[in-house]
């Protein structure tokens, strides 16, 4: 890595912790209920309207049926207002209908946290529902995260209450004392840069240079003219004007950062320059994506009474962030051997020549385009400011890695926290088991029925992944998604199932998945992916309330310090990972062979 990408690895991992450092006191403040009486007036009459109220709390079951029914909601909803947007108001494109299983797909993508996006934004969503039906699930998905990790927060710190929190409360609090302000002070910011925020009706404007380019002939009737093969006649054209999309785009990147949704606007994302005008929006939009998984680990270490615990989560966080930082940088600054400058022998040792640059948006180059898509992959972010198909085979397994570890490398807000603490439940366990003594954890024993759950919510995302990807190599309509043959065509449906069970949303965007096949196939890993841990985790917390809250012994293992940080981490690497090595032999390593041969 060069000097500069160590800068700026440094600089971003301490701004984080400074800014996560105080919200992580705020959040703990959240999950606990201690506001000030004027929160507490103002959300009454909110709880009163869903038929609750704030000390009313919940079982493991009652919570779990409560989050499902809301989140189901939200997907009619989502699906209803994509199919009816032709007749809805903020539609100055003239967009119609989205078609059955684009909607279908779309509508579980933003409930699920995942925001996979197998349409371009600017040319198939009005702005109507852009707002109402993508950014207002941005905001409750990502709500409905951090409420899943409060409730696993309170199940730790419970004394046999058999309680874990009001759904309905958490989601409220978060969404209003959290999400909300920091979104708006975010995108007054991003408005302030050059975002977008308007309901303007789409720019016709004169380009720089003239356009050229092909398309069908037609007759006098406008039918395309065909050839005796039964092929489009092309014929030439040119223009000099281009049509700028306009929008309320600010509103929705703001949030999009902030919830680790990663749904963009616009069809290139974080790489338009509406979305993401410079380096310094660039920085600040990598730093929110991790701000809140940042902070929930110092609001943990605050509900169960020890920092300590929050601090060695972080840790163990941040040196498997750091290691993919340095894996994917260095791979895309030396580049393809197979590139070299022109009058130079193929077979010679150079390099191609300022490192990969394919695909990357030359406003911020090679290190800020490795360090954005090790962030948004290790978090269920998907926001992407770069062409990750068009990274090198080692550069593209780095994102592909993360999100098969499960997404705990910080991760989404909430589902990354509660994500790595299965993992250390699994750790106390493993390590339990080698010293002789019944696992505990946070002063809560770990016993079969933990375990089966740990277990449940651990496998279900390979499953997803490895069934998923099988299903889509056999089958035409998957194979015939490819735009590469060979192992990176793998590597492309690889990447697509891994991001829709671990709810990324980013893709090796190579593959065509706006198909029936795919909207289908995805949907239903990307609700699996979400739900299928959600419920698990849920019933662990319903456990551990119920379990009494045993004093620190002499023959207590610490779950704190430099020991269970590297127990940690091996766990996350041993068990997230293994199921997935015969697959990345079959594409990104292959690839990689096949790139640089040892002969």
């Amino acid at each position: 890595m060069s000097t500069f990408a160590w800068g700026l690895l440094a600089l971003f991992l301490t701004v984080l912790l400074a800014a996560a450092w105080p919200l992580g006191i705020w959040l703990a403040r959240i999950s606990s209920g201690v506001l000030p009486n004027w929160m507490h007036k103002t959300e009454a009459p909110l709880y009163r309207l869903a038929g609750t109220a704030a000390d009313h709390a919940m079982n493991w079951s009652q919570y779990a049926f409560a989050l499902l029914a809301f989140n189901a909601l939200g997907v009619l909803v989502v699906y209803l207002l994509q199919r009816w947007q032709g007749w809805l108001p903020l539609n100055p494109a003239g967009m119609v209908a989205v078609s059955p299983d684009s909607a279908f797909n779309t509508a579980i993508s933003f409930v699920s946290n995942t925001n996979w996006q197998g349409y371009a934004g600017e040319s198939t969503m009005s702005y109507f529902t852009q707002m109402l039906a993508l950014a207002v699930q941005n905001f409750l998905s990502a709500a409905t995260g951090i409420a899943v990790v409060f409730a696993l927060f309170r199940g730790f710190a419970a004394k046999s209450t058999g309680v874990i929190g009001n759904f309905w409360v958490d989601i409220t609090r978060i969404t209003v004392w959290v999400l909300l302000p920091l979104s708006v002070v975010f995108a007054v910011f991003l408005a302030g840069q050059g975002v977008v925020q308007n309901f303007d009706s789409y720019k016709e404007v004169t380009t720089l240079e003239i356009n050229k380019f092909q398309q069908p002939k037609l007759d006098a009737d406008g039918q395309v003219l065909k050839d005796g093969k039964d092929q489009a006649i092309l014929e030439d054209a040119q223009t000099t004007t281009q049509a700028l999309a306009m929008g309320p785009v600010a509103s929705q990147e703001a949030i999009k950062m902030i919830g680790t949704n990663g749904g963009g606007f616009f069809n290139v994302n974080s790489t338009h320059p509406y979305e993401n005008p410079n380096t310094l929006t660039n920085f600040l939009q990598m730093l929110a994506i991790f701000l809140i998984p940042a902070a929930l680990c110092f609001a943990f270490g605050r509900e169960v009474g020890d920092l300590r615990q929050g601090w060695t989560v972080l840790a163990a966080m941040t040196v498997i962030f750091t290691v993919a930082v340095i894996a994917i940088t260095p791979a895309e600054q030396v580049g393809n051997p197979l590139f070299t400058p022109l009058g130079i022998d193929q077979s010679s040792s150079a390099m191609q020549p300022g490192g990969n640059m394919e695909g990357k948006e030359a406003r911020f180059g090679i290190n800020a385009s490795t360090l954005f898509a090790v962030i948004t992959t290790a978090a269920s972010c998907g926001a992407v400011n770069a062409m990750h198909d068009s990274f090198t085979p080692l550069g593209g397994m780095v994102p592909i890695v993360l999100m098969q570890l499960g997404e705990v490398v910080f991760g989404g807000v909430g589902s990354g926290l509660y994500g790595m603490l299965i993992f250390a439940i699994l750790a106390v366990f493993i390590a339990g088991l080698m010293i002789g003594r019944t696992p505990e954890y946070l002063g809560k024993k770990i016993e079969v029925h933990e375990m089966k759950l740990t277990s449940i919510a651990i496998l279900v995302t390979p499953i997803l992944v490895l069934a998923g990807t099988a299903i889509a190599v056999m089958a035409g309509a998957g194979s015939a998604g490819t735009a590469n043959p060979g192992p990176h065509g793998f590597s492309e449906i690889l990447y697509a199932l891994s991001s829709a069970a671990n709810n990324n949303g980013s893709a090796f965007a190579g593959l065509s998945a706006n198909t029936p096949f795919y909207n289908t196939l995805l949907g239903i890993v990307m609700w699996l992916g979400r739900f299928g841990v959600i419920v698990p985790v849920l019933a662990i917390a319903g456990a551990l309330a119920s379990k009494k809250r045993l004093q620190v012994t002499a023959g207590t293992m610490p779950t704190h310090g430099p020991l269970f940080v590297f127990l940690l981490i091996g766990t996350v690497l041993l068990v997230g990972l293994l199921n997935y090595v015969p697959a990345l032999a079959l594409g990104p390593v292959v690839e990689h062979l096949m790139l640089w041969p040892t002969t």
